[in-house]
């Protein structure tokens, strides 16, 4: 089982164990949930100390998760982080070996898994539990480069569009560690990356952690840079066979956030509706509907 399918098994057995085990075990395991990187690099007693449980909870833990004793689940999670990434020239090198068909129906069969992934109540429950926090948050900004910056860029625009505390998407030279620079504890980061991890989105989240932001990390793993110490991680299944990585499921998650988010405020239909008229009245939309009134 490779670096993108192991963790996730561990996580869903982490995240049974929140649910039946013992009230001891919930809580570790609620705690590992959002730090499993940290048992690849630390001992019994070291993982106990941050997790402030009782060392022999870690080794029920493991147990639990059907591991003969701690050191097995600690190897398990370093082979998982030690596993090199495919490169996207070996990834389109593979599809010189596929039919034009047959690469229409990987790519079809992709999405619908990753859209079912994304679907799941699991997911949900955790989109859901961000709707309140982003319409209270003081500002929320949006860090992605590259690839990923289309997605940014969508969250800032449409959120921009409807609520108040939407924060532009940097793009000059410096101005990602420049905005972050200016976070504080009732703003919200919402950062995009995936494997091969952008250096500048790392970078921002490492800032707005420093202080003490809360950071939404949307990537392709569990142990992801942006993963680990974030408030909250939404693992993106991006499964398919273009040479980089899919970002339909990145899509629908913003989509649902903003959804959520204009389900629940008063206020978001008349600011999407003075946006409206701005644009038009000043010629911005085209056709019968955008004509200019001057």
């Amino acid at each position: 089982m490779g670096f993108m399918e192991q963790p996730d098994v561990i996580r869903r057995q982490l995240a049974d164990l929140c649910a039946q085990g013992t009230p001891a075990l919930r809580s570790f395991a609620a705690w590992l949930l959002d730090n499993m990187p940290l048992v690849a690099f630390n001992s019994i007693r070291g993982l106990a100390k941050q997790a402030a449980v009782n060392p022999n909870t870690v080794t029920r833990l493991a147990k639990e998760l059907g591991y003969t004793g701690y050191d097995a689940f600690r190897a398990e999670v370093q082979t998982a982080l030690q596993t090199p990434a495919e490169s996207y020239a070996e990834r389109a090198r593979a599809l010189r070996s596929r039919s034009g068909h047959d690469a229409f129906a990987a790519v079809i069969d992709a999405n619908y898994q990753n859209s079912a992934a994304i679907f799941s109540a699991e997911t949900l429950e955790l989109l859901e539990s961000c709707i309140d926090p982003l319409l209270d948050a003081r500002k929320i900004h949006s860090v992605g480069v590259r690839s990923c910056y289309s997605i940014a860029h969508y969250f800032s625009y449409v959120g921009g569009m409807a609520f108040e505390n939407f924060v532009d998407l940097p793009s000059l030279p410096g101005a990602i560690a420049d905005q972050m620079s200016q976070v504080g504890p009732q703003d919200i980061v919402i950062a995009i990356t995936y494997e091969h991890y952008s250096a500048e989105v790392v970078r921002a989240c490492e800032i707005a952690r420093s202080n003490c932001a809360r950071v939404l990390a949307l990537t392709d793993s569990y142990a992801s840079p942006i993963a680990i110490g974030a408030w909250k991680t939404l693992r993106l299944p991006m499964a398919g066979p273009l040479f980089m990585p899919s970002l339909n499921s990145a899509f629908l998650a913003v989509e649902m956030l903003l959804v959520g988010m204009a389900a629940r405020s008063d206020g978001a239909a008349e600011k999407v509706a003075a946006f409206e008229a701005r644009v038009r009245r000043f010629g911005g939309y085209a056709g019968a509907n955008g004509n200019r009134d001057l």
